[in-house]
């Protein structure tokens, strides 16, 4: 078998770290960060709506963009650095993606108006596409095989840790401080990410040529389709409950607590979902259940909705029931996908669940401009759950040898 040849250019890193054993966990802990950061920032913004609306005079319409311009550069940008990537070297794309972050949030932090702000903002998704289109990659050419499951569990929980604690802490740091430090507590963070990725993270070896994306997406538009509506569904509730809540009301803190319970219901179910469930279930048994679960989590936000425990308690069952679909519909994705393109499935799925996480946040602030109860914006969440129920987890499974491998 032919050698890859190692990217030129590269930082290599240092000659004590690189022969260790578990040099390995410290190029995954720093993708972990990066993946905690991303998530953090596109979820903790929406407790600074508000504020932010205040200060500019804005409507929620317009400050709706400060979320919309991260999430769509984030998702328009996934697949086209990823393949760059793979010629310049994913540690270098990887460490622009840390340095271009932590400048544009500086950027936020300072803008003097929301039009700036939402450039910025756009930048910062830039930043975090750079991150996102690189990290699985990095975390399955540093971790030996036998621990690779592994390395990408602590990757996933990574994300996870960064969602579920982007509501409480946007609602810590908003009551506080102020909405500018919410992105001004990127900019430290960002600093010790470059030099941690600079020196832990191992350079890139060129991976021999891949089909193109053409010839791989046919038969994963099902499962691409589900990770777009599970990300929709995680995604609007964390937009739409703050801005009702807040507006009834609720302070930022009681408010973010108060969302903070639909990612961690999500980990929940995520991490424990396949232990508690009978090893004879299919994953397409998997995710129904976990969709009908989400569906009646967001019907019961439907009907408590500005209310803080009721919607909390609504929220973890949605949550739960989102943990437990999405695992199933990953390894489905990955059971249709053609061999040798795990990684680029893996990509296609990230870039799935940007482009749901902006549908998410845009369909939500759309239906608030009519109905400011929030309720309109629920019933339709719920509507799109049970619809996703109904239709992706009957079109969207593996062979049945994969479905009696998984279950041996």
């Amino acid at each position: 078998m032919v050698q890859a040849a190692v990217v030129s250019g590269e930082h290599r890193r240092p000659e004590w770290l690189r022969n260790r054993p578990r040099a390995w966990v410290a190029a995954v802990a720093t993708v972990c960060f990066g993946a905690f950061m991303g998530q953090l920032d596109a979820s903790v913004v929406a407790l600074a709506y508000h504020s932010i609306g205040s200060e500019f005079g804005a409507s929620l319409g317009a400050v709706q963009w400060v979320g919309l311009a991260y999430l769509a550069v984030l998702a328009a940008l996934l697949l086209p650095l990823g393949r760059l990537s793979d010629r310049i070297g994913r540690k270098r794309v990887y460490l622009w993606g840390f340095a271009a972050f932590t400048i544009t949030s500086a950027a936020c932090a300072a803008a003097p108006n929301l039009t700036t702000l939402v450039l910025a903002r756009a930048g910062q998704g830039a930043g975090a596409a750079m991150l996102q289109a690189n990290s699985v990659a990095i975390v399955a050419t540093a971790a030996p095989k036998a621990r690779l499951r592994t390395a990408l569990g602590l990757q996933a929980a990574g994300q996870a840790l960064g969602l579920a604690l982007g509501p409480s802490l946007g609602g810590i740091v908003v009551d506080a401080v102020g909405w500018r430090w919410v992105f001004a507590i990127n900019v430290p963070v960002g600093i010790a990410g470059l030099l941690a990725g600079r020196y832990l993270i191992p350079r890139t070896r060129l991976a021999p040529s891949q089909p193109t994306v053409r010839r791989i997406v046919r038969p994963l538009l099902p499962g691409l389709a589900g990770a777009l509506l599970a990300y929709l569904l995680l995604f609007g509730p964390i937009v739409l409950v703050p801005a009702v809540q807040q507006g009834a009301g609720h302070g930022a803190l009681a408010a973010g607590l108060a969302v903070a319970a639909l990612p961690a219901g999500f980990a929940a179910g995520a991490t424990f979902g396949g232990w508690l469930l009978p090893g004879a279930w299919t994953d397409r048994g998997r995710g129904r259940l976990g969709l009908l679960l989400a569906g009646a989590g967001l019907a019961g936000l439907a009907t408590t909705l500005p209310s803080l425990l009721p919607g909390a308690i609504a929220l973890a069952v949605a949550g739960l029931g989102l943990g437990i679909y999405t695992p199933a519909n990953n390894a489905q994705v990955m059971a249709s996908a053609p061999p040798g393109v795990a990684a680029l499935a893996g990509g296609l799925v990230s870039a799935s669940r940007a482009a749901g996480t902006a549908a998410g946040t845009l369909a939500v602030t759309t239906l608030l401009v009519p109905d400011g109860s929030g309720r309109l914006a629920a019933a339709a969440l719920t509507a799109t759950a049970l619809a996703a129920a109904t239709v992706l987890s009957a079109r969207v499974s593996p062979s049945r040898r994969s479905d009696r491998a998984r279950r041996a």
